[in-house]
């Protein structure tokens, strides 16, 4: 439900791209980790998305394809939601949605491979 909340909130006006960008980042955390469950594994408590690729790569050598996706994507698990004076763009909102979308993407590619 984050990734299609984050869609949703691009209606809004004026935007809220700190919302949308941690909506994204929510949504990749998620992807991440219900791999790591699907493969076995307990995922860490953590919402840094360069550790989980990194643990998903252990069964999987494809993770490559995302990791810059879960580098963009993590600094909005906690920057957005304190005050940091973090300033964000419609150009951000975009890479963070599209990153978002991949990685969902490339998780449910394997998901569907391992039930197959």
């Amino acid at each position: 439900m984050d990734l299609a909340s984050a869609e949703h909130l691009l209606n809004m006006h004026p935007t809220p791209m700190e919302v949308i960008c941690y909506h994204c980042q929510q949504s990749a955390e998620k992807y991440l980790k219900s791999y790591l469950v699907l493969r076995g594994k307990n995922p860490p408590k953590t919402h840094d998305l360069d550790e989980l690729c990194k643990l998903c790569s252990e069964t999987h050598d494809g993770f490559g394809k995302i990791a810059d996706h879960c580098s963009d994507l993590t600094a909005y698990g906690v920057q957005t939601r304190y005050p940091m004076g973090l300033t964000l763009e419609e150009r951000d909102t975009s890479q963070a949605l599209n990153g978002a979308r991949e990685i969902r993407e490339f998780i449910l590619a394997l998901a569907a491979e391992l039930a197959g």
